[in-house]
């Protein structure tokens, strides 16, 4: 046996183990959840997906987590844009610290962040005290959907900055100079250039910001005791709950998560597809 069909052999050899870690903690748990969403009382069939699209409750849920995370992700990735633009602009040592920080916050969610905010934004928080007495804060409340849009776009900003910092490498300072040099601005580098480079990171981070904040929970449950509708408490709720507990109803809402993380890849590769070939 020659050298190349023996090495490629032991590459596949290394990566039996993460083949069979994805199989037992990836495909079967997802096709688990599939083939329980639709058994139901009445046997097998379509009747959890019926009675969740039935249910204003169950639709307010999907609304209300498509629409926190639509502008958590949004606004994440808005200001994503420009701190990882100005990580490039700055001193090694300041950038090295501010990358440092930002991969410490991005792993500071759930029942810690939830905290955090009570403290500082809560009905007797301290920032919460401060605007008041200043007339700077009406009725905005942390335990509403603007309060959970912004406690989410917290969490999302230092994640979307890890993301698309590399993402700025490949943008060259001779093409902003060979564009000024044949009358361009910085107007016309970014819109020509820039953005057309970037799209593919940007489209892919923000479908990652928008998987991360429709999959949270701990964050929203620490604050809102589950007490707000979206769809992970939901799911939490007829697993784990003791009066509402249906566990084949939550693989359907669970599917329907799948589902619309799916619709959003597909936008997500055919927009991709419609970049590179506009290039």
């Amino acid at each position: 046996m020659s050298a190349q069909p023996r090495g490629r052999y032991l590459a596949l050899l290394c990566l039996l183990p993460f083949a069979l870690f994805f199989l037992v903690f990836q495909i079967a748990p997802l096709a688990w959840v599939a083939v329980n969403s639709l058994q139901s009382e009445a046997g097998w069939g379509l009747d959890n997906f019926i009675k969740v699209f039935s249910s204003k409750f169950y639709l307010q849920a999907l609304q209300r987590s498509l629409e926190i995370s639509f502008w958590s992700s949004l606004f994440g990735i808005v200001i994503a844009i420009i701190g990882a633009y100005s990580l490039r602009q700055v001193d090694s040592r300041l950038r090295d610290f501010v990358s440092a920080f930002a991969n410490m916050t991005s792993n500071f969610s759930g029942v810690p962040l939830a905290f955090a905010f009570i403290i500082l934004l809560g009905f007797n928080g301290a920032l919460t005290l401060l605007l008041k007495q200043m007339g700077l804060l009406g009725d905005f409340s942390i335990y509403s959907k603007s309060g959970l849009i912004l406690v989410y776009t917290y969490f999302q900003i230092p994640l979307g900055v890890l993301l698309l910092y590399p993402a700025f490498d490949a943008l060259r300072e001779d093409w902003r100079e060979s564009a000024a040099l044949l009358g361009a601005n910085g107007w016309h580098v970014w819109r020509y250039i820039g953005l057309p480079v970037l799209t593919p990171a940007l489209l892919g981070t923000f479908v990652i910001l928008l998987a991360n904040a429709l999959g949270a929970y701990a964050t929203v449950y620490a604050l809102t005791t589950g007490n707000f509708n979206v769809l992970p408490i939901r799911i939490a709720g007829l697993v784990a709950g003791d009066i509402s507990l249906d566990p084949n109803l939550a693989s359907a809402l669970a599917m329907v998560l799948v589902g619309l993380m799916t619709v959003v890849t597909v936008v997500h590769q055919w927009l991709l597809r419609r970049s590179y070939h506009a290039r």
